[in-house]
């Protein structure tokens, strides 16, 4: 994740995530900048783009499950809904093994 100068805004992304899942790109943004933050590399979808999984939170601790490309220098946001049940064990077996 060198590199990163900042985020490169979809608005149709936007659109569907706010209309689907209720999760603000505002929110997005907030999880690259709290701790602790999970990020995966998606391998199975990525040919042409680096993919990535995000889980993180946000500033009101609302854990996020995000689907990102790293686009040139720029966080391009594709899809964010809550965390489910399987996202949060993940999180927290993660955290607490810190």
């Amino acid at each position: 994740m060198e590199n990163i100068v900042g985020f490169d805004q979809d608005k149709g992304k936007l659109d569907k995530n706010w209309i689907k899942h209720r999760v603000s790109h505002i929110e997005c943004v907030e999880v690259f900048f709290n701790l602790p933050l999970m990020i995966e590399k998606d391998i199975k979808h990525s040919t042409t783009e680096s993919g990535y999984y995000v889980l993180g939170l946000t500033h009101q601790d609302r854990l996020i499950f995000l689907v990102f490309r790293k686009r040139e220098n720029k966080i391009r946001v594709i899809s964010a809904r809550d965390a489910n049940r399987k996202d949060r064990k993940i999180y927290e077996k993660a955290n607490t093994a810190i």
